[in-house]
């Protein structure tokens, strides 16, 4: 098995330079990201794929990806669930998790760049998908999970979709801090949506099977600091074994033999939020037996069957090894906000709330 500890100091450019310029070959010329060479792409993945981008220097082709966000965002504020070659692929529903992401591509931008310009460039159409988002919000704070284009609004939540959202919430007032703009009606609802998410499983999965069964279910609300602290150590320990496969990585599903990267990149994430460095450490150095010989990684790994399954490189895989690469090693000024270090509270009536760095 390939090991390769990537810690505090050290980010190996070289060995991760393939990664990135993967994601770079693969975008198209008008600045979208597909999920892989003649596949579609999503506003969400598109987003993961450029922040990669942004880790490994392409910044021209980082930008180029927020572009297209803004020359194709809705006049609602959102972007629909996929397109391909220019033209929307699935128009049946903007999802509410995949619209807020924007917020946390943009701020992840600028921690690296410190580019002002490109963030007030940026500003109106953060502003337009967060408002959309908020209007989906339903009365205990959470948000539900899509608007259908045809049945309008759907009446349900997601734990991931929602802790996704409660992290881009904190990115968008990061940025209206920054901007000088007042949005005390969004960290309000940042609040409440947190509320809801570690208080009251109830309001999520009600009108399908509980998604219980995801390791994203699992460890997003460690992610993107819903739960913090001993209670986040804890809440990963509680179902480690359901979810971890030693020597290969985190399962998509506790009842399927099936090894995801971006998903246990996602997980080495968390587990740096919960101050558990080494565990990081070591989970992110079994992944790189799922890569080829250019630096790009397969989307995983059933270890039932020994098999590579699906056979897709996906850009949004190569995103989230490098997101997981920075936050181990602190190689950018953006390593830290998927360690949950950096939460800015931008309203009239509440005093700034920031969260300790290292």
């Amino acid at each position: 098995m390939t090991q390769v500890f990537v810690s505090m100091g050290f980010f190996p450019d070289d060995y991760f330079a393939g990664t990135a310029d993967y994601i770079a070959k693969l975008q198209d010329a008008d600045g979208a990201i597909p999920w892989f060479d003649g596949g579609p792409m999503d506003p969400w993945d598109h987003i993961e794929s450029a922040m990669g981008l942004t880790i490994g220097g392409h910044f021209d082709q980082a930008k180029a990806a927020f572009h297209w966000l803004k020359n194709h965002q809705l006049p609602n504020g959102s972007w629909l669930a996929a397109y391909k070659d220019g033209k929307v692929e699935d128009g049946t529903r903007a999802e509410s998790n995949f619209v807020a992401y924007i917020a946390t591509g943009v701020w992840h931008y600028y921690l690296v760049t410190g580019d002002d310009e490109f963030l007030s460039d940026l500003w109106d159409t953060v502003r337009s998908a967060m408002e959309f988002v908020l209007r989906l919000r339903g009365p205990q704070g959470q948000v539900y999970w899509c608007e259908d284009t045809t049945l309008g609004i759907q009446q349900d939540s997601l734990v991931t979709g929602c802790s996704s959202i409660y992290k881009s919430l904190e990115c968008a007032l990061n940025i209206a801090t920054r901007l000088e703009q007042e949005v005390p009606h969004w960290a309000t609802a940042r609040s409440r949506l947190g509320n809801a998410i570690s208080q009251h499983p109830e309001y999520f999965d009600r009108t399908w099977d509980s998604k219980s069964r995801f390791a994203m279910d699992w460890f997003y609300p460690v992610l993107t600091g819903v739960i913090k602290g001993k209670t986040a150590q804890n809440h990963l320990k509680s179902r480690w074994s359901e979810f971890v496969v030693k020597d290969l990585g985190c399962v998509c599903v506790n009842d399927e033999p099936w090894v995801t990267v971006a998903e246990s990149c996602e997980l080495v994430m968390s587990l740096l939020t919960a101050g558990q460095y080494q565990p990081a450490v070591q989970l992110f150095s079994w992944l790189h037996q799922f890569r080829d010989e250019k630096g790009v990684y397969w989307t995983g790994y059933v270890h039932r069957d020994d098999a590579l399954w699906p056979l897709e490189k996906p850009t949004w895989t190569a995103g989230a090894v490098l997101l997981a690469a920075d936050a181990l090693s602190n190689k950018t000024g953006a390593a830290h906000l998927f360690r949950n270090e950096s939460v800015v509270t931008s309203s009239r009536n509440a005093s700034m709330a920031n969260s300790n760095r290292e």
